[in-house]
C-alpha cells in the first residue's frame, strides 16, 4: 500500500488500482500540495465534521462519483449537500469492494456549521492484507490498548499537535499501546496552535520497535 501526505490530517491510500482519501482538508490549508480539482479516488472517508477534515469531501465525492464513509449523521448531511454515502458507527465494520473499514471511538468532536454531526472517529482500514489506523482527532484514551490487541497494525497515523488532540508525550504512550510497525504523525504546524517538532516525537520513540516516518506534504511511503 501506498500512503500519500497532503497535509494535516489528510492522506492517500493507494492499492492494486484503487484510490481512497481520507479527511481531505485541501481548499484553505496552507500546507496542502494538492486541490480537490486533482484528487481522483473511489471512495473518501471522513473522521468528523469539523471544516479541517469534512474539507473537500462532498465535492470530491461529486467529482468523481464516490461514497463518502463515515458516521450515520455525518454521510446523511453529506448525501443532503448531494453526496453518494455509506452510513456506519463506532464498532462497526463493513468489507467494501475494496477493503475493510472499521470505525473506533475517538475522544473530540464533530460539528459544522453550528449542526451536530454526531460522534467522532478514527478509521481501521484493511486494503490488500495491510492494516492502517488513522486516529482522526482524539485525545489519547485507554481504549487504544484494545484496538493494539485486536489488530496487527501496519500503520498508526496520529495526531500529534496538542491544543486540540494528542500532544506528543500522550501519543508516544498511544504508539506503546497500539504497537504498529510503522507510525506517521500528523495534524501539527498547520496553524500556530499546533505547531510541533516532529522530530522531537521521533525522537521520543528511540529504542521503540514501531519505525517513525515523518512525512512532508506530497511525500509518501509504503508499508
Amino acid at each position: 500500500m501506498k500512503i500519500i501526505y497532503h497535509g494535516h490530517s489528510c492522506f492517500t491510500f493507494q492499492s492494486q488500482g484503487t484510490s481512497l482519501i481520507i479527511d481531505p482538508f485541501l481548499t484553505g490549508n496552507p500546507l496542502a500540495d494538492i486541490s480537490a480539482e486533482d484528487v481522483s479516488v473511489d471512495a473518501v472517508l471522513v473522521t468528523h465534521g469539523h471544516a479541517d477534515h469534512l474539507g473537500d469531501a462532498v465535492e470530491i465525492a461529486k467529482n468523481n462519483n464516490s461514497p463518502i464513509i463515515g458516521t450515520f449523521e455525518l454521510v446523511n448531511y453529506c448525501i443532503a449537500k448531494g453526496a453518494m454515502g455509506h452510513t456506519m458507527h463506532i464498532g462497526g465494520a463493513f468489507d467494501f469492494p475494496f477493503g475493510r473499514v472499521k470505525l473506533t471511538i475517538a475522544h473530540h468532536g464533530s460539528t459544522t456549521d453550528d449542526t451536530s454531526l454526531g460522534n467522532p472517529c478514527g478509521i481501521i482500514l484493511t486494503m490488500d492484507g495491510k492494516t492502517v489506523y488513522h486516529a482522526g482527532d482524539t485525545g489519547l484514551f485507554l481504549d487504544m490498548g484494545l484496538i493494539g490487541d485486536t489488530n496487527t497494525l501496519d500503520c498508526a497515523l496520529l495526531p500529534i499537535g496538542d491544543n486540540f488532540t494528542m500532544g506528543i508525550n500522550d501519543a508516544v504512550r498511544a504508539v506503546k499501546m497500539l504497537s504498529p510497525s510503522i507510525v506517521i504523525p500528523m495534524h501539527y504546524n498547520t496553524f500556530d496552535l499546533i505547531r510541533q517538532d516532529p522530530q522531537v516525537f521521533k525522537d521520543a520513540l528511540a529504542g521503540n520497535e514501531a519505525d517513525v516516518r515523518i512525512l512532508r506534504p506530497g511525500e509518501s511511503t509504503e508499508i
